[in-house]
């Protein structure tokens, strides 16, 4: 519903500021247009360079630049849009649109536009429950306007809690449902999963061959930790064992390192029980029978290696004669006939679902940012498009925890 929709985009003056240029770029990938109006506060953040740059378009920031305001221009700019939104949206603008303060550019025109409005906030967690923007709020919910978010994790300022600005694609596909296209997934401050244990996995295994060499697969893991970023945003307990990987450890998550598939099975068993577990880590199918104790040195003759079968932990646990969780998901990643091979292995392993993808080195999902996965169940194939990884997680997540509290009612 986006293309050919024109988009006033209002940035407030927070941190999360630096997110605008990749919404505004999603924006006018899908065909809509948008004209930035950029805060005094929100230039400390940002520059009106980059959002021109990005939007194609000149950015407004003062009340008395527009081109003619003989002619009423900040009337025209704040009805000439088919939606208005507000990311950052942060206290100051909640509270000016709440009482109806116009004392600068952006707060004149959301009190003149006479259409949609849609506000994305973010700011301290302590900001966003203080009494007077909790009123606000609802004051501003009572006359209309849509809200996306805020998330909750961790702060520019070290702290923690709700207050993060959605992810760029989730604003996206708010704004795409606030246009009439399909309904934004719920958010996770509903908090589905509180009371539950997610057990999770994520990225590679090294299976040692001598010291300083190691058999792996390809796995940056962030598609593991962006699930267990979002099981813990959703309220569960969240264990993460994971291989090695870059990635900054989660606040909140429990994390266990470890470096082999054994090290790994035996990482899972010990945080059993748990009531969904979700194993997204890209175990190595092999390791060398015998690990050298020294580096292998080159020789005349290539040198041969002896390799035996890791143990599979997915269908250990799918299968586990009095742990097993309620609810089992494994990954599959594919390079070809992606939904065949993943039927195949849902039945062979036993798991209640697979999570396949592309990882072909065409799709970019290895180490990329975004995904596209197709969920494989007993009943069918429900196939969904390319997105961030944490907007895969976030309604992975919301599926998963409807699917365990039907397993357990």
């Amino acid at each position: 519903m986006i293309a050919g929709k024109r988009i006033l985009l209002i940035i407030g003056g927070g941190i999360a500021a630096y997110k605008t240029p990749e919404l505004i770029r999603m924006i006018t990938r899908a065909g809509g247009a948008v004209r930035c109006v950029l805060t005094k506060a929100g230039r400390e953040f940002i520059t009106p360079l980059t959002l021109a740059s990005v939007s194609n378009s000149k950015v407004h920031e003062d009340l008395f630049s527009l081109t003619d305001e003989m002619e009423m221009g900040h009337i025209e700019l704040s009805r000439a849009a088919d939606l208005v939104v507000v990311a950052p949206a942060t206290a100051d603008l909640m509270a000016k649109a709440a009482q109806g303060l116009a004392n600068d550019l952006a707060s004149t025109l959301l009190l003149a536009t006479d259409k949609p409005v849609l506000m994305a906030p973010a700011m301290n967690v302590r900001m966003w429950h203080y009494p007077a923007t909790q009123r606000n709020l609802a004051t501003l919910q009572a006359d209309g306007v849509t809200f996306c978010g805020p998330e909750e994790g961790a702060m520019a300022c070290g702290e923690y809690g709700i207050g993060r600005l959605a992810e760029p694609e989730v604003i996206f596909r708010a704004i795409d449902a606030a246009l009439g296209g399909a309904a934004a997934a719920p958010p996770l401050t509903a908090r589905p999963l509180i009371g539950r244990h997610v057990l999770i996995t994520a990225g590679p295994t090294h299976e040692p061959i001598d010291p300083v060499r190691y058999i792996a697969n390809r796995s940056s893991g962030k598609q593991g930790y962006a699930l267990a970023e979002a099981a813990r945003n959703a309220g569960a307990r969240v264990t993460l064992i994971s291989g090695p990987v870059s990635l900054t450890p989660l606040m909140g998550v429990e994390t266990i390192r470890v470096e082999t598939a054994r090290g790994m099975r035996d990482a899972v068993e010990a945080a059993l029980p748990a009531d969904i577990a979700i194993f997204a880590a890209a175990v190595a199918d092999w390791r060398v029978e015998a690990e050298a104790g020294q580096k292998i040195k080159k020789g005349a003759g290539a040198a041969s290696l002896t390799l035996v079968e890791n143990p599979d932990i997915l269908a250990s646990i799918a299968r586990h004669p009095a742990l097993r969780p309620a609810l089992v998901v494994g990954f599959a990643a594919e390079t070809e006939a992606i939904i065949q091979h993943a039927e195949a292995k849902r039945a062979r392993k036993g798991c209640d679902l697979i999570i396949a993808n592309d990882v072909s080195p065409e799709s970019g999902v290895m180490g990329g940012d975004e995904n596209a996965v197709h969920i494989i169940s007993a009943t069918g194939v429900e196939s969904w498009p390319g997105m961030s990884k944490a907007r895969v997680a976030q309604a992975l997540i919301l599926q998963f925890a409807a699917l365990v509290d039907q397993k357990k009612a």
